[in-house]
């Protein structure tokens, strides 16, 4: 499986809900550049240039997002109860019993905060296709840590 070319359901509507307010915000920022241009010299205009640095970096990330959502297809392949896959929560614990669950997502999705990592990190490369019961060694800057999986979640 190609590590970018999934995305879970939730991950897709996330990234089709970004262009949708970027596009908001475009039309706001498309305005007061007009307004600002309205003003005369727009070489000295502040709110110009500023508005015209904005819409660029709108532009860029729209054109961006159109690309990656053509890109990646959402994951809807069968999946195994028992196997750590793409879009699994899976649950594991370190060799001192410190317990963890994390969700298997593609590198669009991945954010520590909601406990999503990619499968192209080390955790997630560890993790991804094994089954409850297994442990896995993962290298990380702290040194070798080995997991035992626990559970598996979709």
């Amino acid at each position: 499986m190609n590590n970018s070319a999934y995305i879970t359901i939730e991950g897709m509507e996330g990234l089709q809900q970004e262009v949708q307010v970027l596009w908001e915000e475009r039309k706001i920022v498309t305005e007061a550049v007009s307004e600002a241009a309205a003003m005369g010299d727009r070489s000295e205009n502040a709110e110009y240039i500023y508005g015209k640095k904005k819409l660029r970096e709108i532009d860029g990330r729209l054109t961006y997002l159109r690309r990656r959502i053509g890109a990646v297809k959402v994951f809807d392949q069968d999946i195994d109860e028992n196997k750590a896959m793409f879009s699994a929560y899976v649950t594991f614990k370190d060799q001192i019993n410190n317990v963890m669950t994390l969700r298997l997502v593609g590198p669009d999705e991945a954010d520590i905060k909601k406990q999503s990592i990619s499968i192209a990190s080390p955790i997630g490369k560890a993790l991804l296709n094994k089954e409850i019961g297994d442990t896995v060694d993962v290298i990380t800057p702290a040194g070798k840590k080995t997991f035992t999986i626990q559970k598996v979640k979709y």
